[in-house]
């Protein structure tokens, strides 16, 4: 097979390019993302009519936000888009003409970094998105491992805190709210207010209150050796090591890799992480230590990813 298309669905944009298979993206186009499921529906099949206008195309794998199915056709649910056992494969197929397939968006990020990113030359990987909240993926064997339902690797709602933090989900204790982006903003916000002697440059770079602080202050912030922004990402990195200590015990990769938007900081949030992890490795002095490796694709890991998974067939 050649050229294929990948769909990354965005909070504000969902972008579509043709991917070759070296994984270079070859041609991209970009539409806001609109409020309405059909719309959505509609903007996938505009971006992938005009991103394909000069280019010969075999299949389309579109990377969504939420359950898909065992088939990989049926969006089961959608947290920020009102899908409920969406049809989406059959809808985008019988407008654009060509194979479609559907896959969790956290599952095309970690097969893009797999097969071009930090992934290459593993069989085994896990990896983990720390964005705004925490997602997963399951390479064993050199195969994408989805669950029977097909919904496997949804490591942010593993409960972590019996009657913990209420999670968006609906339960309590999740992952995702201790170590995501959301988390750390709220880790910043809590030690600002208790020591804002120590925040002095963090809370500059906002509206000079805690509750003015955002993501980018902290990496900022803790880039110039603010005491409340560094200690921020050491707490998230506690949580986040502690996690693929576990991860380690029930999958025993060679790697993880860490992407999203807060991996962006390098070893600023990654040596931390490091060394949480080999500080909770059931047996770790005994025992081989899987590799914890950044991202390498940053936010192009979905796109090629799902196009390379439409590849797959």
């Amino acid at each position: 097979m050649g050229l294929t298309i990948g769909v990354d669905i965005g909070g504000t944009k969902i972008a579509a390019g043709v991917v070759d298979e070296e994984g270079t993206i070859l041609d991209t186009y970009k539409v806001p993302t609109p409020p309405t499921a059909d719309g959505v529906t509609e903007a996938i099949c505009a971006a992938v009519s005009e991103v394909s206008s000069n280019h010969t195309i075999d299949a389309v794998g579109i990377g969504a936000a939420g359950y898909v199915d065992d088939k990989r056709a049926t969006v089961l649910f959608a947290p920020n888009i009102n899908w409920r056992h969406e049809p989406l494969k059959d809808k985008v197929e019988q407008r654009i003409g060509l194979p479609v397939v559907v896959e969790n968006d956290a599952n095309c990020a970690a097969w893009g970094e797999y097969r071009f990113g930090a992934g290459q030359g593993h069989d085994d990987v896990i990896c983990i998105t720390l964005g705004t909240g925490l997602g997963g993926g399951i390479i064993i064997g050199n195969k994408l491992r989805r669950g029977r339902f097909g919904v496997a690797a949804e490591f942010g709602h593993i409960r972590v805190v019996p009657d913990g933090l209420l999670c968006g989900c609906g339960s309590q204790g999740c992952w995702e709210q201790y170590a995501s982006g959301r988390a750390l903003v709220r880790y910043a916000k809590q030690r600002a207010n208790a020591t804002p002697e120590n925040a002095a440059i963090l809370l500059a770079l906002g509206d000079g209150t805690p509750d003015g602080i955002e993501g980018k202050h902290i990496s900022e912030a803790a880039r110039q050796g603010d005491l409340v922004a560094v200690d921020a990402f050491r707490e998230l990195a506690r949580w986040a090591g502690a996690g693929l200590a576990d991860l380690a015990s029930l999958f025993d990769p060679s790697a993880f890799i860490v992407g999203g938007g807060v991996s962006d900081e390098g070893d600023l949030v990654l040596d931390p992480i490091r060394k949480s992890f080999k500080r909770w490795l059931v047996g770790g002095a005994w025992r081989p230590h899987a590799q914890v490796l950044a991202a390498q694709l940053g936010g192009k890991a979905g796109l090629v990813g799902a196009a390379d998974l439409a590849r797959q067939g």
